[in-house]
């Protein structure tokens, strides 16, 4: 139990140290807002300069946590809570330290994009967050079940970014921001979701005994599904089997083989939860 903890809070931290070092090295400099509490902070940081960012991110996300505190219990709390003071920390750390050049625009909003999708993932993904839009995104989360953790993110966002480029009346500078709100939400989506996606395979075959019993040897589980066929009448089981990314040309390789004229169908899976895949999370991200 504590090895699990430790490993968690060492996720958490690394995630916290990449969070920081994308919003001093690829944000600040180009004046690129992350939407969120961080925009605002920027926005007041703007005027008046004496107020450090990561010092208005702790004040701003003390009555967030509160409700958050209700809603998912003290183990969450610890974790955002460290998962904030670390990060907006490290902010103002890093800032003193070194100050970053600016750089072509579209770099640093693709760039630190991905690098701020890095640092966000990892945080969420040990069920912890650094506040502001992040925590209002877990519980929008639970009534939009239909939509990813990043969707969510995205849309309460942008809405900081239209304020940004108002207030600063700069709109190139905002759609930069844009577009690293895109790049980090599937980011995020990727590291939250990634893990756990697959591709999903029916199979119709007329040796169908065949092909489940080479699949069943490679450690590929299968369920069949009864079947009717509505023009020649027939019964005949379609093999249905949930396999990882990297598995789905060992098996279209193995129906292949066995019975060229299988009929085949491949989709993808943003999660699959069960036995040698993902488990269900109860905080419903």
């Amino acid at each position: 139990m504590k090895n699990r903890k430790l490993k968690e809070y060492l996720i958490i931290s690394l995630g916290c140290v990449v969070y920081a070092l994308a919003f001093d090295w690829f944000y600040a400099p180009n004046n690129l807002t992350c939407g969120g509490l961080t925009g605002i902070a920027q926005i007041l940081h703007h005027y008046i300069p004496v107020l450090p960012i990561g010092t208005m991110l702790i004040v701003m996300n003390v009555p967030l946590y509160l409700l958050g505190f209700k809603r998912y219990g003290a183990g969450f709390l610890m974790k955002s809570l460290y998962a904030m003071a670390l990060s907006s920390a490290l902010v103002d750390i890093l800032a003193s330290l070194y100050t970053f050049r600016t750089m072509n625009e579209l770099l640093a909003c693709l760039y630190g994009g991905v690098l701020l999708g890095v640092g966000c993932g990892l945080v969420n993904r040990e069920e912890a967050n650094t506040g502001g839009t992040e925590l209002l995104s877990w519980i929008l989360k639970r009534h939009l079940p239909q939509l990813s953790l990043g969707s969510v993110m995205l849309g309460l966002d942008l809405t900081v970014i239209v304020g940004y480029a108002a207030v600063f009346r700069k709109l190139d500078n905002a759609l930069y921001g844009g577009i690293a709100l895109f790049v980090t939400s599937k980011v995020i989506d990727f590291f939250v979701y990634g893990g756990n996606s697959g591709k999903l395979a029916h199979i119709i075959s007329a040796r169908e005994d065949v092909i489940t019993d080479a699949l069943l040897d490679k450690g590929i589980g299968i369920t069949k599904l009864c079947a009717i066929g509505a023009f020649t009448k027939t019964e005949r089981p379609i093999l249905l089997c949930a396999v990882r990314r990297r598995e789905i040309v060992m098996v279209k390789r193995i129906v292949k083989e066995l019975d060229p004229d299988a009929f085949f169908i491949v989709s993808d899976t943003s999660e699959v939860l069960g036995e040698g895949f993902g488990e269900y999370r109860p905080n419903g991200l």
